[in-house]
């Protein structure tokens, strides 16, 4: 048989769906799963989207520019707009298919095999997937749960530099903190950035959920750096449209976006549906992000004050996006969450849990799980006393 690539052998399994054999199994048994491990938001799609969809009229359902409709662009440079950002929708925006491609074009662009990116850890587990189909080599800056998983000092960036080293990645709001990077620690940023002559990547997906009053700062409006920055963006969490596959790739460095455009020329175009979708999508009335913030912040308060009434547990309270990290009093959430889908239930019920070891480039921290507050208050309410009870019982306690 001829031999896979080392490249296959190193691309990591993903934390957020590798206990999935163990959650279909205890579903066989009739177990019902609380699933707050990935994602997947609940809230109904906006009603414009759906009945674009319903109403479409197509005979051919062909290919678009390789940069997306151009109509769509337009509309994304008015919503852009509106936040205080100054678009070009012909040269500095790009659709994509998903915010994954956005992120892997930007990484082929920008990066050669063996260069270097930091990142604050805990951060999305793709983004390791993502740098090792491209051939670059994470270097994790490690935030701390005793601050809610703040901007490292920038003393920490600076020592991770090296020769090698070609950009930074942040997600604002995080995906799996929560936490919400302030203006000021973006400015600290962008000072190393511009000293360094870095690129700074973005992932703002998350933006339009901030709760507690917070507002949200984006990249784009970093003064002096216009030429390193490049955002990624996305429809699936934002209107709940996981499944259009529809994200973006923008930046003002025409060059970078003039390369881009090259590798969204091999893969043709975007998707067709999931752009006319997304386009119906920028008419959702702000209404709709009211209430699902709103939403959001009554299920972010059952999960972590309910969790932090536990002995033991320690999750800080997150300002934005729909997950947080919570610190638990065990010695392997990798065997805890496995435990709980084939040991464990109360009352027919079991919780599926995202080990947050998968979210730290090293896989060093074996006591945090990650959770996506995306169900129901109810199904939370059960999801945290399942918690309590699974740590009262569970043999691997600390």
């Amino acid at each position: 048989m001829p031999q896979l690539s080392a490249k296959s052998h190193a691309m990591p399994a993903s934390p957020i769906r590798k206990l999935v054999p163990f959650a279909e199994k205890a579903k066989e048994k009739g177990t019902i799963v609380h699933h707050l491990n990935i994602g997947q938001p609940d809230i109904a799609t906006p009603k414009v989207v759906l009945d674009e969809l319903k109403n479409l009229n197509l005979n051919v359902i062909e290919y678009s520019h390789s940069a997306g409709f151009s109509s769509y662009r337009k509309g994304l440079a008015n919503y852009y707009q509106k936040l205080g950002v100054n678009l070009d929708a012909e040269k500095e925006i790009m659709i994509t298919t998903g915010g994954s491609e956005a992120l892997i074009f930007a990484f082929q662009c920008c990066f050669e095999p063996g260069d270097e990116i930091i990142i604050p850890e805990p951060f999305y587990a793709n983004y390791n997937g993502f740098a090792t189909t491209c051939g670059i080599k994470v270097i994790p800056v490690t935030a701390s749960i005793d601050n809610g998983f703040a901007l490292p000092p920038i003393s920490a960036f600076e020592e991770k530099i090296t020769a090698n080293t070609k950009g930074i990645l942040i997600c604002n709001p995080g995906n799996p903190t929560g936490y919400l990077y302030s203006k000021e620690e973006l400015d600290s940023l962008r000072k190393i950035v511009q000293e360094k002559d870095l690129f700074l990547f973005a992932d703002e997906v998350y933006r339009e959920f901030c709760y507690d009053g917070a507002t949200h700062t984006s990249a784009l409006e970093l003064k002096g750096i216009e030429q390193n920055v490049v955002l990624v963006d996305s429809v699936s969490k934002r209107y709940s449209m996981c499944g259009a596959r529809i994200g973006a790739l923008i930046s003002k460095n025409h060059q970078f976006m003039e390369m881009a455009l090259k590798f969204g020329q091999a893969r043709l175009s975007p998707p067709t549906l999931g752009q006319i979708a997304g386009e119906a999508a920028l008419k959702t009335p702000t209404s709709y992000f009211d209430d699902v913030s709103a939403e959001y912040v009554e299920r972010r308060d059952i999960i972590v004050d309910g969790l932090n009434k536990i002995p033991g547990v320690k999750c800080p309270k997150p300002q934005g996006a729909f997950y947080c990290i919570a610190e638990l009093p065990i010695d392997n959430a990798d065997h805890f969450c496995q435990w709980l889908l084939e040991r464990f239930e109360m009352e027919g019920q079991t919780v599926m849990l995202a080990p947050a070891s998968g979210f730290y480039a090293n896989n060093s921290v074996k006591n945090q799980v990650r959770i996506a507050y995306v169900l129901d208050k109810k199904h939370l309410y059960n999801a945290v006393k399942c918690i309590e009870k699974a740590l009262a019982e569970y043999p691997g306690i600390n």
